[in-house]
């Protein structure tokens, strides 16, 4: 039996795995290998590998947890969660049966791209949802932020360290006017009509069409689609969610641990507001760390 099972190997898992191999602890790490990030063509504010493509930085990290001879890395899908603490036992999409005392999950969560012709396209490359990953290259620039709720008001005047140019479009929303007061005191325009299309023209630029028939042009759209975890296995669990405006994230207390005693979360599928790699490899090493703490005799 391992002492801990992470389920999502990514920043997050393989941040958590780094943590329980040097502390000597037995830990299987399964991945489908399918990072939310994978899209994008570099990733920003990690210390020490600002600016590499993702994938290679994950590619790195797994090279260096070869070192550790506690740490297995598994290609395999989780299919299903059982038992309590002390006691898990998780079958793999190969039909392997894994038991471990403690659980990570860290399987991230997944982009619901809108039914908009050219977004899917687009995404990671022209449209983005963070500004700490990817403002800084486009800093002064001109840039879109499609509204899609009362936290994008907040984004708008967030995104205003970044650059003075910035186009908000109401995508077919009520913006109640005192916030469109707000914004035109900030001197951000607000686009009204529904986005029907997206024209990525390459690098960031993309051209935004309207049912109004107006084409607007920017240098970089943001957008925060819903999102949703990438996995159902903390719905067979019971496990406590938090509805936020963006979609649905696993509820954690202050040492990472989820609803259910010894599964433990970390990443993408328990941040509410613009997750980030950095976040996420912060989030996986405390979630290592207290779950080997938790294994004290």
């Amino acid at each position: 039996m391992d002492d801990v099972i992470i389920i999502g190997g990514s920043f997050a898992g393989l941040a958590g795995a780094l943590q329980l191999g040097r502390a000597r602890r037995r830990v299987t790490v399964l991945d489908t290998g399918l990072p939310r990030n994978r899209f994008a063509g570099h990733s920003h504010g990690l210390l020490g590998h600002d600016h590499k493509p993702p994938l290679a930085i994950l590619a790195e990290a797994r090279q260096q947890l070869a070192r550790y001879p506690t740490i297995r890395l598994v290609s395999a899908r989780a299919d299903r969660v059982s038992g309590a603490i002390d006691d898990f036992s998780v079958l793999t999409g190969d039909g392997e049966s894994l038991g471990a005392r403690r659980l990570i999950l860290s399987y991230g969560i997944a982009d619901q791209m809108p039914d908009v012709p050219g977004f899917a396209e687009s995404w990671g490359t022209s449209i983005v949802p963070c500004p700490y990953c990817d403002g800084f290259e486009v800093a002064g620039q001109h840039w879109g932020l499609v509204w899609s709720g009362p936290q994008s008001h907040n984004q708008a005047r967030l995104f205003l360290d970044w650059t003075d140019k910035l186009t908000l479009f109401a995508d077919g929303h009520d913006i109640p006017p005192d916030i469109r007061a707000d914004l035109a005191r900030r001197n951000i325009p607000v686009v009204d009509g529904r986005i029907t299309g997206i024209a990525h023209h390459g690098g960031h630029i993309a051209t935004v069409k309207l049912d109004t028939g107006r084409n607007v042009a920017v240098d970089i759209l943001f957008a925060h689609p819903r999102t949703k975890p990438s996995a159902s296995l903390h719905e067979s669990l019971g496990l406590a969610t938090v509805d936020t405006p963006g979609g649905i994230a696993l509820k954690v207390d202050e040492r990472r641990q989820t609803s259910m005693p010894g599964i433990y979360a970390a990443g993408d599928l328990t941040t509410v507001f613009l997750p980030s790699v950095t976040q996420a490899s912060s989030q996986g090493a405390m979630a290592g760390i207290f779950a080997q703490q938790s294994m004290l005799s």
